[in-house]
């Protein structure tokens, strides 16, 4: 029998791309969003990949009761990924209460509900953000680094978040718990039916840079130019959304079909940095698109440079990520083509 894993935030960017590896590996998925930051027409991409039409739900899981009527509605659920989450660094910094209210109350519910309803493990999207800024001798960070302050209240929740699950398994509660912390998501599915679509104007690099590309934005400010890296901007470890999506897959396998650990912890990322300027001129190279961009001053909440050793994943999960960037960066510039062709952006 198929198993069925909810897909928390199932509509997003990330949730997406993992609810079409999750069926394409034969999951039946149940999609919960509050589309707050997604729309509904995700499903209609999902589909056309697949074949199939996930399950979905319109709930806020920070109401207990609309949530616990999903499990009701779906007995057979066996495990949950988690990606529900405000996630914008800037925006925490400056409505910290909306991020630890939505972040850590809607974890708390679903694992209040998990023994209930007989759900036997939880993928926690977690994030690199919980190193902080790293020394520069725990660079590449392992899973074993130590927690650096979190420079905002999104990373703080990721944080808090974690030490909820690792203290509710300590408790002895009958869950299991892999915790995957990953690095800069990019890109979008090679087949241009499901990528990154913020509402208003993005926070991250990648849609930004996309939508300069195509005249959406008039121009792209890389933040600071003053750090201390080869040409002065952010080092960031960035992976393909897809290649992330497969490490989620790898990871439900291993929490719901082997006897391990009740909790685990893996780096998910390339294992290489590139800096923000970087991006740029290899998305450039890549799509062959001139973009018009500018310094700016530093912003609130930015690390420095971070990357990942993910030689664990590579080894115990059985995953890489070995998507070229290049690859990756025209990917995103696909997903944008297909946007302004739907009329969308």
């Amino acid at each position: 029998m198929k198993q069925t894993i909810l897909v928390t935030g199932g509509t997003g960017f990330i949730g997406s791309h993992t609810t079409v590896e999750l069926q394409q590996a034969g999951y039946d998925v149940v999609i919960v969003d509050n589309l707050s930051n997604s729309k509904i027409e995700v499903l209609d991409g999902i589909e056309k990949i697949t074949g199939i039409r996930p399950a979905f739900e319109k709930v806020d899981l920070r109401d207990y009761d609309a949530t616990e009527q999903v499990f009701k509605k779906y007995p057979q659920i066996s495990g949950i990924i988690h990606f529900a989450a405000s996630k914008a660094v800037g925006e925490s910094v400056q409505k910290p209460l909306l991020y630890y209210r939505n972040n850590i109350v809607s974890l708390i519910n679903l694992l209040d509900l998990m023994p209930k309803y007989d759900v036997k493990g939880i993928i926690f999207s977690s994030s690199c953000t919980v190193y902080g800024q790293p020394k520069p001798e725990n660079l590449p960070v392992t899973e074993t680094a130590p927690h650096q302050k979190a420079t905002s209240p999104y990373g703080n929740t990721k944080e808090i978040n974690e030490q909820i699950i690792y203290d509710y398994i300590h408790s002895g509660a009958n869950i299991k718990s892999i915790i995957l912390r990953y690095f800069n998501p990019i890109g979008a599915h090679p087949s241009a039916l499901i990528g990154e679509l913020p509402n208003g104007v993005p926070n991250n690099l990648i849609p930004f840079v996309t939508q300069t590309a195509i005249g959406v934005r008039e121009q792209l400010t890389i933040f600071g130019n003053d750090y201390d890296t080869p040409d002065g901007t952010c080092i960031r470890d960035y992976i393909y959304v897809v290649d992330l999506a497969k490490a989620h897959v790898a990871a439900m396998t291993r929490v719901l079909d082997t006897d391990n650990d009740k909790l685990e912890y893996f780096n998910i990322g390339t294992g290489n940095g590139n800096s923000t300027l970087e991006i740029v001129e290899t998305f450039q190279k890549a799509t062959g698109v001139k973009l018009n961009w500018k310094y700016g001053p530093r912003r609130e909440g930015d690390i420095e440079k971070i990357w990942g050793n993910v030689d664990y994943a590579n080894k115990v999960l059985g995953w890489k990520a070995d998507t070229p960037l290049e690859d990756v960066l025209a990917s995103a510039w696909k997903w944008q083509l297909k946007l302004r062709e739907d009329g969308i952006m």
